[in-house]
Formats: C-alpha cells, structure tokens, sequence
C-alpha cells in the first residue's frame, strides 16, 4: 500500500470505483470521462465530488478541468462504506436461446431487472447467471459478471452475455463502435410522422424526475442518442413501430419517443397510460384499459440481435418472438380497428 493509500484510510474515506485509462486513451476532462464510467452519474455532480476532493488521479487529488491520460488511475473515493457488491447466485429460470464456450444468447422476459441495483439487490439476471454458470467474467467493478449490455426492467428481449474475458471484451467493443444489429419493436400512441425517420438528441436524467431520461439539444447537457424507426402498422390511435439504435443509452426508445408526443403504449413513467387518441370510438376506454391490465408494462420488445462471434468471426444473428402480454394486445387492438367504424371523426 502506498503512503497516499494510507492517509486516505486515515481520513476514513472508502473506495467506491476505481479505472484505469485505456494506453490508447485520448486526453478528456476527467468530468466528462467519469460521466461515461460511473452509471447514472450527471456532470453537475460529479463536478461537485471532484471539487470535495472525492477523486483522485494516480493517488492525488485533481480538478474538474485535469484531462486524463493514458494508463492514468483514477479512484473515487467518499466517506460512507460501498455496500457488499457480491453477487449471490439464486436458481432464477433462464431461456437461453443459444450458447457456446464464449457466450450465450438469453431471451429476457419483462420484470426481471438485469444486475443488481438500488432496492433490486436479489432476483436479478445477474443472480441466475451466478447460479446456473458459476464464475463469469466482470468489465468493472459494478457487479454484473457477464453483462455486456442491459435492456429496462419490464423490456422484455434479446440479450448477449459473455462467458470469457475475451469475449466480453470483443462484445464490449463491438457496442462501443456501434457495429451490434439490435432492432426493437414497439407498440407507440398515435401515427408517427414521418412514418419512418430517426429521432436524435442528447439524453441525461430529467431534472425534474430523476427516474426518467430526457431529450436535451447540445452536447453539454447530455450523450448523443440515436434512434431510427420504421412505422410496421397503423391502428389509427396507435402504431407498431420498429426500431434501430445506433447508440444504447438509458431509456432511450422510451424518452425518444415521448418526446415527439407518441409515447410507448403503458409506458407509466413517460406519459403512455393517457390516452392520446381514440376517445371518440365505441367503448374504446374500457378496450384500452383491458389492454393495460393485460400488458402493465411498456409495449417494447429488443427482437433482434446480431454481432461478430469473438472467436470465430462468424456472423451471428438471433430474432424472438413477441412475449403473450405483448401479442395478445397486438392482436386485440388489430381486432378492434377492424371491426370500429370509420375513424374520421376522433375528438382530436
């Protein structure tokens, strides 16, 4: 232990995340590169830790504006001790759609949460994988062995888990070029418009509702997000809509979405249990409320998913099928507007 090591325990300050820069790192501000290593983390406050002497670089304190260089170590560092990141297996079903040496395909179903997190520190994905492949591989010191991507809570999905390190690091880089297929399709209120187009913005947390993302116009105030889509169905009052991300951020299909006024249908926390068209049709709020009791969740689905094997260089390519809540709506609301007469004279 070095002597700066020392005095910092002396302070009784604990180590909450520690990185090194990549030997190919560009120089950045340190403020900007920690808002892409720490999760959820907005510069504001991580600005604000920096200037309490919360982070250091190669054991010395630092300043927002330091820019961080190759193989440089940087530790955050606060005076309450991490909880206990261990991860502890539990014998949680998995539908593992393909796997291998290197990796594995699940198809997720909605309502499980990923990894571990606040309030949701058991019954993860994470914890079933634990349980059912023993050791896996870690990116950082986040507790999600395996993880190289993550879809929401109640995103039911495709998703790719890395069983050596080598894989997930060839996985982990293939996301970071943007060079993985992952399509979505969603269920959204109203008719887009254009019917198919791309929606770009930068994302950070709603300052307003911290649980929610959303849509900001310049680079300062968020991450890039792309989302391009392609309308599949038209119902009238709602659209199947197919999406392709050329960025990965928190919520991003949800926030993109809400922010043209088409929000995901029962889709709670962006505005998708108001009904935003159709209220002039026949009994059409009991439909809409039978179709929330029978999907309490938003309408999103990640239905394919396509990468570069890490080892074979093979391409590979994985498609599922809508989950029951997500085609039983699907199929309702198809039945309905065949069946409703003329649509011309909505209330909107």
């Amino acid at each position: 232990m070095s002597l700066a090591e020392e005095e910092i325990l002396d302070e009784g300050l604990y180590e909450h995340y520690a990185f090194t820069a990549d030997p190919g790192q560009e120089q950045m501000r340190i403020d900007k590169w920690l808002m892409h290593k720490i999760a959820n983390a907005s510069r504001s406050k991580i600005q604000a830790g920096i200037e309490s002497g919360a982070v250091v670089v190669n054991d010395k304190p630092t300043k927002s504006n330091y820019k961080v260089k190759p193989n440089d170590h940087v530790r955050v560092l606060l005076p309450t001790a991490p909880r206990d990141t261990e991860v502890y297996p539990e014998n949680i079903p998995i539908n593992i759609v393909y796997e291998d040496d290197d990796l594995l395909v699940v198809n997720k179903v909605a309502g499980m949460v990923v990894h571990p997190g606040h309030n949701n520190y058991s019954g993860t994905l994470v914890n079933a994988l634990v349980y059912h492949f023993g050791q896996l591989p870690t990116k950082d010191q986040y507790h999600r062995p395996g993880l190289v991507h993550r879809i929401d809570k109640d995103t039911s999905g495709l998703l790719v888990i890395g069983k050596t390190d080598y894989a997930l690091s060839h996985l982990g880089k293939q996301f970071y070029d943007h060079s993985i297929h992952r399509r979505y399709w969603a269920l959204v209120w109203g008719e887009p418009k254009p019917k198919d187009g791309t929606i770009r913005s930068y994302l950070n947390r709603d300052p307003s509702d911290r649980r929610r993302s959303k849509c900001f116009e310049t680079e300062e105030e968020g991450k890039l997000a792309i989302s391009h889509y392609k309308t599949l169905e038209n119902f009238y009052f709602a659209s199947l809509v197919q999406c392709e991300l050329e960025t990965g951020r928190t919520h991003q299909i949800r926030a993109h979405f809400a922010s043209i006024k088409h929000p995901l249908f029962s889709d709670e926390l962006y505005g998708g249990l108001e009904i935003r068209k159709g209220s002039a049709l026949p009994k059409f709020k009991p439909f809409i409320e039978n179709c929330f009791t029978i999907m309490p969740r938003q309408a999103l689905h990640a239905k394919e998913l396509g990468f570069i094997h890490p080892t074979t260089g093979e391409k590979m390519f994985f498609s599922s099928e809508l989950p029951e809540d997500f085609s039983t709506v699907l199929n309702k609301i198809r039945k309905y507007t065949q069946a409703a007469p003329a649509m011309e004279t909505d209330d909107e």
